[in-house]
């Protein structure tokens, strides 16, 4: 029996017992009243309790309703539906919103902001990446987000240095419903979903889910996308219990488009994508057909929410997620001893080098526990928890094709290696009201992370790490209301965090600590809500990206000694009638790395302060929202981003232009239907204005003594990842 074979079987068998489990409690709870849908909301917040604020907090952060996301949600990627909050920038390389796709915010990229769901984390144990493409229309089960920008609030797993994004799943819904959901739009790109939920039978148990599919071909040459999905969850709720088992995963085949293409093929062929070719033996260029990324990942959580009296409740969480998959290259003119190969001799010639195609795997297993108290009264909120993970991740590849075997069977692996990871946090967390003018809030974390990894790199060198890490993690703030409209905080965090598998396979990076101030007002009237904060991140050993990437499109980083960020940023809500607003929101900030140091032309060269890499100095997005009748809703979207670097020298070839981008959301609701309770009729067109523009890019140096006898000369390279011109959406979805 393989591997992945008994860990389905695990699987299925770990399902079977929370359902069991869930079932059990259900039996032994005493019958109860009625429960009513605000109390079944509050209990629905003590899942997220310990990692999201309230909007008077002194954290600053954006939320996101299911209203709002449901608009746009047509098929695109988490990030791209995030990409109109303040200072967030997305990209994706496929070019069109679905596949792989990245968010940065306050120029901190997707290992830099953590994600939870539920309040489990979801980035990536060793890259500490997000990779939304392995849990495809997830938004579609998305109950609400809150987005932190900065450190924010103590979360589970590896320290926010740009933003702490948190996903509530749906919530339990009292009334039975169901939808069919499609999407059509360019580039072939279509989606079919099916949604429902019982409503809750007996007054408390609910039983719901999600499927989904969605496919394109990409705006980019072959970066198509075929990508399934689920969710299931099964709910008890009563007066004061909230228990939920939940289930979902996403199955993705995309085509590499990792990439990028050089200025001169920019200019010439923007949707020209590399990754693929290769010469055949008549010296004809070909492209091969299954150049993919195919992954698989489960998700199992199960939540208990418990309500004991008004101040006391206690949430307990339990996660497993599988995660296994591999991506398939087709190699020209291998080293027969890079792969471990024997060198064949035939006529008298001796042959080590060989066609192939490999695979290489990553295979791995995530635990966690998580529980946290919270007391509440007129005064005081105060959540402490703990929170304990397991990560057990194997990297191995495998030759699957070789036109010289040199010895070699089928799958034989060519390196294998492995990385665990524990990690273990408690923290607590209090706010304080003096008065009704005066609040404090406290925050402290202890964080130890162990990481061990063993075995050889895909580049068959040993990689033998056995790091421990403790991490203290304090932070606090005043909010003082000045009044019923206006409202001032201030607020201090420090957080650090552990290097991830690239930065030891680079060398021998150090932890990074920042420490973030945040000043802010906030005014809310009944037609103007405004929030305006300045911030200022002084970072140590930041680990910041070089622009480079590595053979499989992974974005390599450096410790930069000193650096910072200081920045303003300003979202305001305008309400001009009561069918026309607008809500725009601009980000202004100056990031930079002290007395950089770099290699340059064989030698080391302090070029003083320089730009902090993928940090636009200007960000800025706007929404303008008609509704004219009241089952029409009209969004007319704009998002500038201004010039960045994808280095760290201030290269002038390493400068990425600036661009604005305006969308066009139509959304008609026709209600009072025969059969349906309501059809929804979503329209959106992307880049209206047809701009040609690039979102995303690396840059890479290295020094040439071929080229020019006598001296080191250093080469310089760019390449980008060109988005889409104008591009169209249209969903229909029919409830009943």
């Amino acid at each position: 029996m393989t591997p992945f074979i008994r860990k389905d079987l695990r699987m299925k068998k770990i399902l079977l017992y929370v359902f069991i489990l869930m079932s059990s409690i259900v039996i032994a709870q005493e019958k109860v009243k009625d429960t009513s849908k605000t109390k079944t909301e509050k209990l629905e917040e003590v899942l997220v309790r310990s990692v999201r604020v309230s909007a008077d907090s002194p954290i600053t952060h954006s939320n996101l309703t299911k209203e709002k996301i449901q608009k746009r949600n047509l098929g695109q990627d988490i990030p791209t539906l995030l990409n109109y909050l303040p200072g967030v920038v997305t990209t994706s390389d496929a070019g069109a919103g679905v596949g792989y796709t990245g968010i940065r915010v306050r120029g901190s990229d997707a290992s830099r902001v953590n994600v939870t769901l539920n309040g489990i984390p979801f980035n990536d144990s060793e890259s500490q990446g997000t990779f939304w493409v392995n849990l495809p229309d997830f938004a579609s089960s998305v109950e609400n987000l809150q987005l932190q920008r900065g450190v924010g609030t103590s979360v589970n797993g590896a320290g926010a240095f740009g933003a702490s994004l948190n996903l509530l799943t749906d919530a339990v819904s009292e009334e039975a419903y169901g939808e069919i959901s499609g999407t059509y739009g360019s580039f072939n790109t279509r989606k079919v979903g099916l949604k429902f939920s019982t409503g809750l039978l007996n007054d408390h148990i609910e039983i719901a889910g999600r499927l989904s599919r969605i496919e394109s071909d990409g705006y980019i040459d072959r970066a198509t996308s075929d990508l399934k999905s689920y969710f299931l969850q099964g709910s008890y709720v009563d007066d004061n219990t909230l228990i939920k088992a939940i289930t979902f995963a996403g199955e993705e085949i995309t085509y590499q488009s990792w990439n990028g293409i050089d200025p001169e093929t920019l200019a010439t062929n923007r949707t020209f994508n590399p990754v693929g070719e290769y010469t055949d033996e008549d010296g004809n260029t070909q492209f091969y057909d299954n150049q993919v990324d195919n992954y698989k990942q489960d998700h199992y959580q199960l939540h208990w929410n418990q309500k004991y009296d008004n101040h006391w409740s206690t949430n307990i969480g339990l996660n497993y997620t599988y995660g296994r998959g591999f991506f398939e290259q087709y190699r020209e003119d291998e080293d027969f001893a890079d792969y471990d190969l024997t060198p064949i001799v035939l006529g008298g010639e001796t042959i080590n080098t060989t066609d192939l195609i490999r695979r290489r795997w990553l295979d791995n297993d995530y635990y966690v526990v998580n529980a946290n108290v919270n007391y509440k009264n007129q005064q005081l909120d105060i959540t402490s928890g703990i929170f304990y993970s397991y990560y057990d991740g194997d990297h191995f590849g495998e030759i699957i094709w070789a036109q010289n075997a040199g010895g070699s069977q089928i799958r034989d692996r060519y390196y294998s290696g492995n990385g665990t990871k524990k990690e273990l946090n408690g923290y607590a967390k209090a706010t304080y009201r003096f008065n009704e003018k005066w609040s404090a809030y406290a925050d402290a974390q202890v964080r130890n992370v162990d990481y061990t990894t063993s075995g050889l790199t895909s580049d068959r060198v040993a990689l033998a790490v056995d790091k421990n890490y403790t991490f203290f993690n304090p932070k606090g703030g005043l909010t003082f209301r000045i009044n019923e409209k206006n409202q001032l905080y201030t607020s201090y965090a420090r957080a650090n965090r552990e290097p991830n598998r690239n930065d030891f396979e680079s060398g021998t990076p150090s932890p990074e600590t920042l420490d973030d101030y945040e000043l802010g007002w906030r005014l809310a009237t009944p037609r103007i809500k405004l929030n305006t904060n300045v911030y200022y991140m002084n970072y140590k050993n930041q680990l910041v990206l070089t622009g480079a990437l590595d053979d499989v499109g992974t974005p390599l980083r450096e410790n930069s000694g000193k650096s910072y960020r200081l920045g303003v940023e300003i979202d305001a809500d305008i309400t001009i009638t009561e069918k026309l607003s607008v809500k725009p929101n601009i980000s202004l900030s100056v990031n930079k790395n002290r007395d950089f140091v770099t290699s340059r032309d064989g030698g080391l060269v302090n070029l003083g302060d320089t730009n902090i890499s993928y940090s636009p100095n200007v960000v800025a997005g706007n929404m303008i929202v008609f509704n004219p009748i009241e089952n029409v809703h009209i969004n007319f979207l704009s998002k500038y981003v201004g010039e960045q670097y994808f280095g760290n020298i201030d290269s002038r070839l390493s400068k990425l232009d600036s661009f604005f981008v305006n969308d066009l959301n139509i959304v008609y609701e026709i209600k009072n239907v025969p059969v349906f309770k309501s059809i929804v009729v979503s329209g959106l067109i992307n880049n209206i204005f047809d701009q040609e523009y690039e979102s995303n890019g690396y840059f890479f140096t290295y020094d040439d003594d071929f080229s020019n006898p006598g001296t080191i000369t250093t080469i310089e390279g760019v390449g980008y990842f060109p988005q889409a011109g104008i591009n169209a959406l249209l969903g229909v979805t029919l409830k009943f």
